[in-house]
């Protein structure tokens, strides 16, 4: 797969797959990848398989094919090694090969699902893969939200090989959902008029398990904490995309001691509404209710009608086709996995709580206060295409945290870790930790 960088400098490197010509020729006998960056060009490593991209170019979308081979001169326009907006450094070109193909032969690491109970009638749900590497340093994945694990698996196959590699379930999602009903409906309110169960979470009657449950970034970084220490067992690398970027920036400012380092894939800059009761006391008396069970009466009946409409499979299959740049992406699996997701009883009622929980203590420009002061190596990588989290906020990160490498991924839209999953593996961590690239793009030194 071609992709381009931008900013030759260690600490800023943009990354664009974008380009106006390339010439290659192909040779079956052997496959190399060539860097090319302002001063030249630099040829690394393999390219393993083949990968289908799409490139813009104008108004023009075509796609075409990389195929392992020789890769022959490479002609770019230098009028695309251009400064990026905002930020005084020079632009340069990156070419990524692909992942394992299992066709050629090539096969990637064996992914576990695993549960871990964690608080009563709760189970955490995560994934992991190469834990046989005992020596080698840990990644721990965070998903977005609306999703899980799951749509980390080309990240746990590939780096699987050589790290160990975690991703989990956020509490209220994925298959963190609780396995018992939180506030039960009665005998007579849980049938509907048609015969079919009600949701759970919808009853006027809180179990005690439950009573003080609610899906914030709180309980999340609380859940992160836990699982670091309690099954990784030592500290990790941390990589969030949208909502995972945001606890995993927030989980940073408040544990610099269990985290090496943090990866931004087009992190969400805010998360929640309503006021922190820490944080505003006397703003967030004013929300007597803040995502807690059981459900108030109006959030009720708002959620069942919300709901119909935001789990209904086409309205899912829209949402990847805004968000997903490449529409040549084979996204059936992310969408079976959603649609499972929704399907669960506990799905809607944990909804609620999720989009009324209190903001965090921290605001996201708090946190990269917090984790610059404690020497938290931070990496940004942004999908250009994204039409949520846009390139815009990555940037406004680059200028507050200035030593962080800044990657930017074309075409990609707001999970580039799943259209371009090349660029988001881990490539070499020296033998005191003191090393971590991206696979195939320009290392950055970690400040430990």
């Amino acid at each position: 797969m071609e992709s381009l960088s931008c900013g030759s400098a260690p600490c800023c490197q943009v990354v664009s797959t974008e380009f106006k010509s390339i010439k290659n020729s192909l040779s079956s006998n052997q496959s190399r990848v060539s860097y090319i960056r302002n001063s030249g060009i630099y040829e690394k490593g393999q390219q393993r398989g083949i990968r289908s991209q799409s490139v813009f170019e104008g108004s023009k979308r075509f796609n075409f094919k990389v195929n392992s081979g020789r890769y022959g001169d490479y002609v770019i326009n230098e009028d695309e090694a251009r400064d990026i907006v905002g930020i005084n450094e020079p632009a340069s070109k990156v070419l990524i090969p692909g992942l394992p193909d299992e066709s050629n032969g090539e096969s990637g690491a064996v992914i576990s699902s695993c549960f871990k109970g964690w608080k009563p009638k709760l189970n955490v749900h995560y994934e992991k893969a190469g834990c046989e590497n005992v020596d080698s340093p840990n990644v721990l994945f965070l998903p977005g939200f609306g999703v899980g694990s799951f749509h980390y698996e080309k990240q746990l196959t590939d780096l699987g090989r050589d790290y160990r590699v975690w991703a989990l379930d956020f509490l209220g999602q994925g298959m963190s959902l609780p396995f018992e009903d939180p506030a039960p409906l009665s005998k007579e309110e849980g049938v509907t008029s048609n015969g079919n169960v009600s949701s759970w979470g919808f009853g006027d009657e809180t179990e005690p398990w439950a009573s003080e449950l609610v899906y914030s970034v709180d309980l999340w970084q609380d859940q992160v904490r836990y699982f670091i220490e309690e099954v990784i067992g030592e500290p990790v690398y941390l990589v969030g995309n949208s909502l995972g970027g945001y606890v995993a920036l927030y989980f940073a400012a408040c544990y610099p001691h269990l985290v090496k380092g943090v990866t931004l894939l087009n992190a969400t800059p805010f998360w929640a509404l309503l006021p922190n009761p820490v944080k505003s006391p006397g703003l967030a008396k004013l929300f007597p209710w803040a995502g807690t069970f059981p459900l108030p009466s109006s959030i009720k009946k708002l959620t069942l009608l919300l709901w119909e409409k935001i789990s209904d499979p086409k309205s899912i299959a829209d949402v990847l086709n805004q968000v997903y740049a490449d529409h040549s992406i084979n996204v059936d699996n992310v969408f079976s996995r959603i649609i499972e997701t929704t399907r669960h009883p506990a799905a809607a009622s944990s909804f609620a709580s999720i989009m009324f929980a209190p903001q965090g203590e921290l605001s996201f420009s708090e946190t990269l206060s917090r984790c610059r002061e404690n020497k938290v190596p931070i990496c940004l990588m942004y999908g250009k295409e994204d039409p949520w989290v846009t390139p815009l906020f990555g940037l406004q990160v680059k200028r507050k945290v200035p030593e962080a490498p800044y990657y930017q991924i074309s075409p990609a839209g707001h999970c580039p870790h799943d259209e371009v999953p090349e660029c988001v593996t881990m490539d070499e961590i020296g033998p005191e930790n003191e090393f971590i690239s991206w696979r195939h793009l320009p290392p950055y030194k970690l400040i430990l």
